[in-house]
């Protein structure tokens, strides 16, 4: 019995809310086109990889303390190192998308080990810098890249034994896929941010003094945050430029960064799943608007104000208020009946 409530104080609203949409991913690829149209499991498998962007922006940002414009910059690499495996260097599969994460990580170690010896705004300066610099390069060499014209590639098979195949032209493969290759990343987030390493992160964006007078490093903790970051950037680069057979230039321009800043800010920083709810929420916004009217980043924009105005903690954290007060006012209501049949039995 104590076990049973133990359990059922642990499992709160949000934890059944996150069940639901967990079970609601594993079917949407067949459900979906029953309620909607097959696009929207083409842009439910686009919103799966634009979180993972938005969460590598709310590791630096909301658990580091680091404002950084440069996660396009590992998108990008990412991409365009899974593109060019494919494309130029004709590997297969997985050494293609592995050498897209290796390119992404040594991007981001080399370009984090100067970036992280500043804070505050002199960061967010440099990692502009940085995205203006990879952008241009980018765009300039144009026989190798493709500049803003892009880069369309082949896709080579995931799986192959024989005549069997498994192909991400198989739309409900690939979304299968996309949930698999982000879950995981989410998992693996998930155990770092509950690691030791993880409450350095927050020690530091707390206070970085203090932090270091109990023994932490606050530039290597720092540094360690700016590489996985950069890691899941480019895990979420090379998914992209594999779910659109393309990659170009403009993924690596510091504005890409600034929309997962504003993905974050909306679905709630500091909260795993917060910057997921907000990338939704906003590109199911942009695919409904954008039919209806050009301007609508203008949307965007005051939704953007409004939260930061009145709800500071995002979606996540009107989410989490609202479930506390309906739990809080059931536990008092419950509490209220039993001291009144209490009460009706004593006087008895």
């Amino acid at each position: 019995m104590n076990r049973a409530r133990l359990y059922g104080k642990q499992r709160n609203p949000l934890w059944w809310l996150g069940i639901a949409a967990a079970a609601f991913l594993l079917v949407a690829p067949y459900v979906l086109p029953l309620i909607a149209d097959d696009f929207w499991v083409a842009v439910l498998a686009e919103i799966l990889i634009w979180s993972l962007f938005a969460a590598s922006v709310n590791l630096l940002l909301g658990y580091t303390g680091l404002l950084s414009f440069s996660q396009a910059v590992y998108f990008g690499m990412g991409a365009y190192g899974v593109a060019l495996g494919l494309d130029m260097l004709g590997l297969s599969f997985w050494p293609a998308f592995l050498l897209g994460m290796v390119v992404a990580l040594v991007t981001a170690a080399i370009t984090g080990f100067f970036a992280v010896r500043l804070t505050w705004h002199y960061f967010a300066i440099i990692t502009v810098v940085f995205s203006l610099i990879f952008y241009y390069l980018a765009v300039g060499w144009k026989d190798l890249t493709g500049g803003d014209d892009g880069l369309p590639f082949l896709l080579a098979p995931v799986f192959k034994w024989g005549e069997f195949e498994l192909s991400l032209s198989d739309l409900t493969f690939q979304y299968y896929f996309m949930l698999f290759m982000v879950g995981a990343c989410f998992y693996l987030l998930y155990r770092v941010l509950e690691s030791p390493l993880g409450r350095a992160f927050v020690a530091v964006r707390e206070n970085d003094s203090r932090a270091s007078l109990i023994g932490l490093n606050p530039y290597w903790i720092r540094y360690a945050s700016f590489v996985l970051a950069g890691g899941f950037a480019g895990v979420a680069g090379v998914l992209f430029a594999l779910f659109a057979r393309y990659v170009s230039a403009q993924y690596m321009f510091w504005t890409v960064s600034g929309e997962g800043i504003v993905w974050m800010i909306v679905g709630g920083a500091r909260t795993l799943f917060g910057p997921a709810l907000g990338t939704g929420f906003l590109i199911i916004l942009r695919e409904e608007l954008s039919v209806y009217w050009e301007h609508y980043l203008l949307v965007v924009g005051v939704i953007v104000v409004l939260t930061v105005m009145f709800a500071p903690d995002g979606i996540m954290g009107l989410l989490q208020k609202w479930m506390t007060r309906a739990t809080t006012t059931r536990s008092t209501f419950k509490a209220e009946a039993d001291v009144t049949k209490q009460a009706k039995e004593s006087l008895e």
